[in-house]
């Protein structure tokens, strides 16, 4: 199991903390040592889409690190006081400036590792006009021959196109749920 030991310093009193399995739980935890205030790690959740325009999957070169100049699907990390959807579809307008309708809930992928689990949704873009925001160098359609899997930022990304162009084929839309090692 993966235990990432971020915090330093209580988020309530400012104490300093120490890794400990707390008596009633069975795992370490940050405990502040001087508020004995527990202090949870939890996953980041990654929020996107795959939108879609007839045979072709919209993908966006990065402009940030990690992984800056790769391709990947829009998404990023949900924000407070966001559902997923609401998150996704916030991402998908940042970086690629899409005019899209969200569709249903397609992949759920954790990814243990980092500590993050990552979820896309299906997206039919309403045209292909485009407006890259700055974390994004371009934005381009791509049918499934053109996708450039050598290029692809994350795994996430990749499983997540397999899943659709497979269900493509299939002609039905599943929910993929995975973990990505």
């Amino acid at each position: 199991m993966l235990i990432l030991r971020s915090f330093k310093h209580c988020k309530a009193c400012g104490g300093a903390v120490e890794y400990t399995v707390p008596a009633d739980d069975n795992r370490e935890r940050a405990a502040c040592t001087v508020c004995s205030a527990i202090l949870y790690e939890n996953p980041l959740n990654v929020v996107g889409t795959v939108p879609v325009w007839g045979d072709q999957v919209l993908l966006c070169r990065r402009n940030i690190e990690p992984r800056y100049g790769m391709w990947t699907l829009p998404a990023g990390f949900m924000e407070l006081g966001e559902s997923t959807a609401d998150g996704a579809a916030r991402e998908t307008d940042e970086e690629a400036g899409a005019h899209f309708e969200m569709q249903g809930l397609f992949s759920v992928l954790s990814v243990p590792r980092v500590g993050q689990v990552h979820l896309y949704f299906r997206a039919r873009l309403l045209d292909t006009v485009f407006a890259p925001g700055p974390e994004t160098i371009e934005a381009k359609l791509f049918r499934e021959d053109e996708i450039p899997w050598d290029e692809l930022a994350f795994r996430t990304v990749r499983d997540t196109l397999k899943y659709y162009f497979d269900d493509c084929r299939a002609g039905r839309f599943d929910v993929h749920c995975a973990d990505v090692s």
